[in-house]
């Protein structure tokens, strides 16, 4: 029941809807028993910075930030927390005594699924983006000892975002498919397979993968990209992008309301069911 004391939290974006973080966050507030309310909040980019002010006036405790405002996010912070500065973009957001502090949880929130299905980090690692989840999802990834090779269809943007990292390897968009046969992780960290849209020949693209390569990716509407599709046609181990959800999210539920909640198979299964 909302009440003067209940707690507001939300999701910003630019669309909104595809978003399930309100689904999931409002599962934890009841599971958790805790007074509090997770709520989209569809933001026009041009209106971002007044939005997110509105907001922390208005005495929510903070907010996710999703596309296309993550790098926006960043500017607008009156603080960042290391990782955020590390990732270069901004996710999470807690309004602490008038101040906008910033953090990135999408990078362990990435390492976290991995190893919630066993697969090991480590060895060379193919990224594809370069925009604010691909920096987190890097910077994440190189931390752990990674070898990282980033390819974006945009190769300066590739080459200035492993400067900014200090490591890794820029390549161009063409080259990419080549380098699979040496690589054990491919993460698509792009906007492509969104809405089940394909975005390229998938499966082409894999031909050269190694047997062993694990193929994951950030997108989870739906949960089964063409991506992963044609990663399972090849008998490659995949690993979809609604663990990355659930576990980048637990940071900011616990600043804002004050309790960590649990990546359990309930959580999974109420998002899983809303996505079919």
């Amino acid at each position: 029941m909302i009440d003067g004391h209940t707690k507001l939290a939300g999701v910003m974006g630019w669309p909104v809807e595809h978003s399930r973080s309100p689904l999931m966050h409002n599962h934890w507030c009841r599971v958790n028993g805790v007074n509090g309310v997770y709520v989209p909040l569809p933001t026009r980019p041009e209106g971002f910075d007044q939005a997110l002010r509105g907001l922390a006036a208005a005495g929510f405790q903070g907010v996710n930030v999703t596309i296309p405002h993550k790098e926006a996010a960043m500017r607008a912070c009156d603080e960042l927390t290391p990782t955020a500065k590390r990732a270069g973009a901004v996710n999470t957001i807690c309004f602490v005594a008038g101040r906008i502090i910033g953090d990135c949880t999408d990078g362990t929130g990435f390492c976290d699924n991995l190893s919630a299905h066993d697969v090991a980090i480590g060895g060379r690692a193919l990224i594809l983006g370069a925009g604010g989840a691909a920096r987190a999802v890097a910077a994440a990834l190189l931390d752990r000892g990674c070898e990282v090779v980033i390819a974006n269809r945009t190769l300066e943007r590739a080459e200035a975002l492993v400067e900014a990292l200090g490591g890794g390897e820029a390549v161009a968009w063409y080259d990419w498919p080549s380098l699979l046969s040496g690589c054990s992780l491919l993460v698509n960290a792009t906007s492509m397979g969104m809405g089940g849209k394909p975005g390229m020949d998938w499966d082409s693209a894999l031909r050269e993968a190694a047997p062993g390569l694990c193929v994951t990716d950030i997108v989870y509407t739906p949960r089964e990209t063409p991506l992963l599709l044609a990663a399972q046609a090849r008998g490659l181990r995949t690993v979809d992008g609604l663990g990355m959800l659930v576990h980048q999210a637990r940071a900011g539920f616990r600043a804002w309301f004050g309790v960590d909640p649990e990546a359990d198979r309930t959580t999974f299964d109420l998002l899983a069911a809303s996505l079919r």
